[in-house]
């Protein structure tokens, strides 16, 4: 930054204020509106009153440790979650850089449907997960299936939505995400800080969603999100003291390098849909992926098919059946990455641009 540029301004105005009182207990109360609860009003009214206190108090992260040598300031007070969520990704890393472990694909399931919940049925996209998953085993290649479905019918399983820290600057978003949990707001199980470790721990990854009204499944959108950390997040939030927009701000126009914690890994994409869609989704995929600094897998390890075109609903799982062509598509796209994870860690498959910087890093 030069002498004659003024800091920017940190905007503000938007937020409301906190809930009154009774807004608060409605809220509350909400989640005990069983009849089972009866008996228990008195209790429930003491949590509900402890509650109000840290939501008054903003009691986001109360259990926290110094920060400790090597971060920025070592004294600074830390969230103990975020610190064990940072320390699993440190060991992952270490093990995924490790060549004598064994080669790993994560296959995300980015479909919203299971037959656990209220549509009944399994997703087409599970299935081809499954074909997929058998590939790879054939290949020698462990798969570790991420179910995204699972915050449908998984109690109290979420994926918290991003709150856009890297917009106001890019050094407030912090490696992993230090956004949750926010405690004071009852913004807890996130299923992040495990999805970002099974992220780090893979060599490859494998995508396979169906299309939502021309775009990604929301749990999948969700998880896109929230690993914009992954792509010039901050891995030290005693830098920006917690979430002081003002610190992040001068840290970016001081210069920032935006480290791509993913990059290197291999990818597939394989997108499916009824109607319409398909084309934009698998490219806004395979895009994003590769901003993130992951590398396409070959030609056949990222594309997109219908299943049953303009067909009833209620009979695809017959047309997925009945194409067999499909069905290997899908069990080459995963020989596809596990190829192209071994040829990586082998060597075999430099990377051409990986050691050019970036003139537009952002």
């Amino acid at each position: 930054m030069t002498d004659d540029k003024a800091a920017p301004e940190v905007r503000t105005g938007q937020a409301p204020g906190k809930l009154a009182r009774n807004e608060f207990h409605l809220k509350f109360q909400a989640s005990f509106s069983d009849p089972r609860f009866e008996p228990l009003r008195q209790d429930i009214a003491r949590l509900e009153e402890v509650a109000w206190q840290n939501y008054q108090d903003s009691r986001k992260a109360p259990v926290t440790q110094k920060a400790g040598p090597g971060c920025a300031d070592p004294d600074y007070d830390l969230s103990v979650e975020w610190k064990a969520a940072r320390d699993r990704l440190v060991a992952a890393e270490a093990t995924q850089k490790d060549p004598a472990t064994p080669a790993r694909v994560l296959l995300v399931c980015g479909s919203s449907r299971n037959d656990g919940t209220c549509p009944g049925e399994m997703s087409k996209t599970y299935r081809m997960v499954e074909w997929a998953r058998t590939a790879l085993a054939t290949c020698g290649v462990q798969a570790d299936v991420l179910d995204l479905s699972l915050v449908t019918s998984t109690y109290a399983h979420h994926i918290h939505p991003c709150k856009g820290c890297a917009s106001t600057a890019m050094p407030l978003c912090h490696w992993p995400c230090s956004c949750y949990p926010n405690h004071s707001l009852n913004q807890v199980n996130d299923w992040m800080n495990e999805i970002y470790e099974r992220w780090v721990a893979a060599h490859g990854v494998l995508i396979v969603a169906p299309t939502y009204w021309y775009q990604s499944p929301s749990p999948l959108k969700l998880m896109i999100d929230r690993l914009v950390c992954a792509d010039g997040g901050n891995p030290d939030p005693s830098s920006t003291h917690g979430k002081k927009a003002a610190e992040a701000k001068a840290l970016e126009l001081a210069g920032w390098d935006y480290p791509k914690h993913l990059a290197g890994r291999a990818y597939g994409v394989v997108v499916h849909g009824d109607v319409a869609g398909i084309e934009s989704q698998r490219r806004n995929l395979s895009d994003w992926l590769d901003w993130m600094g992951l590398v396409k897998a070959s030609p056949q390890g990222a594309f997109d098919r219908y299943v049953g075109y303009y067909e009833s609903y209620a009979d695809s799982h017959r047309g997925l059946d009945e194409d067999a062509a499909l069905q290997e598509e899908v069990r080459n796209a995963a020989r596809a990455v596990a190829q192209a994870v071994q040829d990586l860690r082998a060597g075999r498959a430099p990377q051409p641009d990986r050691h050019l910087r970036r003139p537009r890093p952002k």
